[in-house]
């Protein structure tokens, strides 16, 4: 069951009641100093980190942090501070600080607090507060048994660079003059594990890990460290392929960061500054005609769920992308304003995304691509979201007649991602629970490989 009140209480310094009353006085405080409106954000976290290498304690952390953080305008100025400090005095202080930069600041027709009649007015439970009462013995314990099962599943693994079990609880307040004001609180629990694995051919490092709300959902220990270490083995004896143009599926692991310059081909800021290459594009194709991608942000434990975004606009479930054309862009009210639309709920991101799937499986799709690559890990950043030419070092398996044949490493793969998208042919139903999006590993069926 999620947790009481009364157990995030003991969880934090501050009560979600005391925390309301701190954006209360703040924005009373701002308004009388001459802001014209405010808007208070105000956040405390805590948790710990427990790392274990070769079987011993390489350190343990206790994280207790809290922010408040005043956004004011005097008219269309705006200006911003913060402190991690709650006192009187203190916020009188940052108050003080965020109308000076205002004042110093030109007014921008844009700016201000986002449109009242937009604002969440219903808060359902989106169950993602599960506190893990984990103690340092306790989380010790789990990392040794972690790593142990690592070591053991092969006798190829001859190094280990440790495993961590973290534990992170969260809870803030939004708030703005125009009386909306809004808490919530939230979990976040991990288990990881990094193994190195050698024989004649060389030596291979690859990791593993799972993340959830509840740590009741979380992979067992002992899986997560033989996952890592039957990743890290299968990449042995691993050789570069001959240049050319080959089908490539992006593995679920790394699939997720092609939707990702995708959402920031979208989002508000680079639309705009006309910084994306997707610019103008609401209502065309960009994608293949079978991708339908949708925001579902009410979803219970999902890792992005809210009823309301950074400025407290409601959000809503909606399709981003439509049979392959583009239904939605990502915007807050500054970017909606500077481009004539309106919000669509998105100012501090992006609420769990959903991509449609073609296949039932990986295995499948490999079977659809036939021969080609399957990318496990992508390296450096060479992605221009201006023009959306990409180019990144890869590593993955070489794939003959839908079977992986061989692993492979040292190449690069390349291309548009306006071509990428639509020369996507499937995805595979294979997303991971831990991911914050929901997105299968992904067929292209055409990019350039350089290899040997």
């Amino acid at each position: 069951m999620q947790a009481s009140s009364h157990e995030s209480r003991l969880m934090f310094h501050h009560s979600a009641d005391q925390l309301q009353e701190l954006c209360q006085q703040a924005i009373n405080k701002a308004r009388k100093q001459g802001a014209s409106s405010v808007e208070i954000d105000i956040s405390e976290s805590a948790g710990q980190n427990v790392q274990v290498r070769q079987q011993n304690v390489e350190h343990i952390e206790y994280q207790q942090d809290k922010s408040l953080d005043v956004t004011v305008y005097v008219g269309q100025a705006k200006g911003r501070a913060s402190t991690a400090d709650f006192s009187n005095k203190a916020i009188d202080e940052v108050i003080g600080a965020a109308l000076n930069i205002a004042r110093f600041t030109a007014q921008d027709d844009c700016a201000g607090l986002a449109d009242a009649a937009l604002l969440a007015m219903e808060f359902g439970d989106t169950e993602s507060f599960f506190p893990w009462r984990l103690s340092a013995d306790e989380a010790i314990e789990i990392g040794k048994k972690t790593e142990q099962a690592a070591l053991d599943t092969d006798e190829r693994i001859k190094n280990s660079e440790g495993a961590e079990v973290q534990t992170d609880h969260y809870q803030f307040v939004y708030a703005n003059s125009n009386d909306f004001c809004a808490y919530q609180r939230g979990s976040r629990h991990s288990i990881s594990c990094s193994v190195v694995a050698a024989d004649a051919s060389g030596m291979q490092r690859d990791y593993w890990y799972d993340l959830a709300r509840d740590a009741r959902d979380l992979a067992d220990a002992e899986i997560i460290g033989q996952t890592a270490a039957t990743r890290t083995v299968r990449r042995l004896d691993s050789r570069s392929v001959a240049t050319g143009k080959y089908p490539v599926i992006f593995d679920t692991t790394i699939a997720g960061s092609l939707i990702g310059h995708l959402v920031g081909a979208l989002s508000g800021s680079a639309l705009y500054r006309q910084t994306s290459f997707l610019v103008d594009s609401l209502g065309k194709q960009i994608m293949a005609p079978w991708v339908c991608l949708t925001e579902k942000p009410h979803v219970k434990k999902a890792l992005a769920s809210t009823y309301f975004d950074a400025e407290g606009v409601a959000t809503h479930e909606r399709t981003v992308i439509n049979e392959g054309s583009v239904a939605g862009y990502f915007l807050g009210s500054y970017s909606a304003r500077k481009l004539g639309m309106r919000t669509t709920g998105n100012a501090g991101g992006v609420h769990n995304l959903y991509l449609n799937h073609t296949h039932a499986s990986q295995d499948d799709l490999l079977k659809t691509m036939g021969t080609g690559l399957l990318v496990t890990e992508l390296m450096g950043q060479g992605v221009n979201a201006i023009t959306g030419d990409y180019s990144r070092g890869a590593a993955g398996f070489w794939v003959e007649n839908g079977v992986i044949a061989y692993p492979v490493e040292g190449i690069t793969i390349a291309s548009r991602l306006q071509e990428m998208f639509m020369a996507m042919v499937g995805a595979a139903d294979d997303a991971l629970k831990r991911s914050t999006h929901k997105v299968g590993s992904i067929l292209i069926d055409n990019m350039t490989i350089a290899g040997a």
